[in-house]
C-alpha cells in the first residue's frame, strides 16, 4: 500500500476479546503526550504531517504522538455487527482502554478532528484533569447548532436505505470526502490512501455506522454523551486552545466555530476561508508549524 507522508510503522491492541485496534505511537517515550482522534470517513492518516512535525529528530523538543485507528477504520479490525457495537460509546472505551494499556494516566493534548472531537470530549467527561491543552480541527463537540441545517448528504446516509447502499457499495462517503473536503485538490496518491482502508463491502461498515450514530434528537444512542460533552466544554475555557478551522467545510461551518468560540473565548483561532473540511490538507504548511509553536509556548504542567 502506498501512503505517502505516513512513513510510520503501527502497532495493534487487542482492544477487546478478538478485535485488534491498530494505532501509532510516535515519539520519545518521555514527550509531553498528544492524543490524536479522527473521524469519519478518515483514518489516522488524516494526522501523519502534524505527526510528523511534532516528532522530527531536528526538532529541540519532540512530543509523543498516540493516534488511533477506531474500530473499523484505517488499519483496526472491521468487524460485523455481531462483534462490535458501533457506538459513540464504543469509541470512547476504546480510547479508554488503549491508554490504560500504554500507562498514559498523567496530563496530556487532546487533539481532535469530525467525530474524534465527540471522541475526545466524550472521554474527557470522566478524564478532564487530563486533558492539558486542545488542539482543535473542524469537529463537533455538542448537538447540531440550532442555526445549522443538518447537510443533505449526511441525511441520505444517516436515513436512507440507498444511501446506506452506496456507501457500502461503492464507497461513496470515503471517496467523495476525498474530493469534497478540501479546497486544493488531493493528490492522486494521497486521496488513494485515504479511501484505501475501506476496499470492500464489509470494510465499508464503520463510514456507515458513524454516520448512522449522528445524534439529533433525545433518544438517539450518542445524544446523552454530546449533550453532556457540550455543557462541560466550557469548563475547558481556563486550558491553553488552538482552533485550526477550513470554513468551507459545509458540514463543520461557522456555526460550528462559533460554538467552540463562545465556549472557549480565550482559543488561539485559525481559519481559512481557502480551506475544507480536511484543513490539515489544505493548509498543513500553515497549521503544523503553528500548532507546534502553540505547543511549545504552552508546555504541559503537571497535576
Amino acid at each position: 500500500m502506498n501512503l505517502p507522508g505516513y512513513p510510520f510503522t503501527p502497532q495493534r491492541f487487542e482492544v477487546r476479546p478478538g478485535l485488534s485496534m491498530s494505532y501509532l505511537d510516535e515519539g520519545p517515550r518521555d514527550g509531553e503526550v498528544v492524543l490524536m482522534l479522527h473521524g469519519n470517513p478518515s483514518w489516522s492518516y488524516y494526522w501523519r504531517n502534524l505527526v510528523s512535525g511534532l516528532t522530527d529528530p531536528a526538532s529541540a523538543k519532540r512530543y509523543r504522538c498516540i493516534v488511533p485507528d477506531h474500530i473499523g477504520m484505517g488499519f483496526s479490525d472491521k468487524p460485523d455487527d455481531r462483534a462490535y457495537d458501533y457506538t459513540l460509546q464504543s469509541r470512547v472505551d476504546d480510547v479508554a482502554a488503549l491508554l490504560k494499556h500504554l500507562g498514559i494516566d498523567g496530563p496530556l493534548t487532546l487533539a481532535v478532528h469530525d467525530w474524534g472531537g465527540m471522541i475526545g470530549f466524550g472521554w474527557a467527561l470522566t478524564h478532564a484533569a487530563q486533558v492539558r491543552r486542545l488542539v482543535i480541527t473542524n469537529t463537533a463537540a455538542f448537538p447540531l447548532p440550532n442555526a445549522k441545517k443538518m447537510p443533505w448528504q449526511l441525511s441520505l446516509g444517516r436515513d436512507s436505505k440507498f444511501g446506506a447502499f452506496i456507501i457500502r457499495a461503492f464507497n461513496a462517503f470515503s471517496s467523495g470526502a476525498s474530493y469534497q473536503g478540501v479546497e486544493s485538490k488531493m493528490p492522486a496518491d494521497v486521496r488513494r490512501a485515504y479511501v484505501s482502508p475501506y476496499d470492500s463491502w464489509a470494510h465499508r461498515i464503520s463510514t456507515l455506522r458513524f454516520m448512522q450514530d449522528i445524534p439529533l434528537h433525545p433518544g438517539d444512542r450518542a445524544w446523552a454523551m454530546v449533550e453532556a460533552a457540550g455543557q462541560r466544554l466550557p469548563q475547558f475555557a481556563d486550558r491553553p486552545a488552538f482552533i485550526g478551522w477550513g470554513l468551507k467545510d459545509f458540514v463543520f461551518d461557522r456555526h460550528f466555530l462559533a460554538g467552540f468560540q463562545k465556549a472557549l473565548p480565550n482559543a488561539q483561532v485559525t481559519a481559512f476561508d481557502d480551506a475544507g473540511h480536511y484543513v490539515l490538507e489544505d493548509k498543513q504548511a500553515e497549521l503544523v508549524p503553528a500548532i507546534r509553536r502553540f505547543l511549545d509556548a504552552n508546555p504541559l504542567q503537571a497535576a
